[in-house]
């Protein structure tokens, strides 16, 4: 499996693009409509939000951030 090197997002007329890259250097680029970003942007909150303490490590108690 590729590991996540970076990424970037730029703006088009009446699109996204996500621009990505792999730790060996092979870049692809997907485009996406705002619904598509924001999706994902839902999914990956809601897939941190329900696993933080186990990816980050935070106590119960400890205060967030928003």
């Amino acid at each position: 499996m590729r590991q996540l090197a970076r990424f970037a997002i730029s703006v088009r007329a009446d699109d996204f693009v996500l621009h990505l890259e792999d730790a060996a250097g092979e870049k692809i680029d997907f485009a996406a409509t705002p619904d598509q970003l924001d999706t994902v942007i839902d999914a990956l909150d809601e897939m941190l939000s329900e696993s933080e303490e186990e990816y980050f490590g935070l106590d119960e108690g400890a205060p967030r951030l928003s």
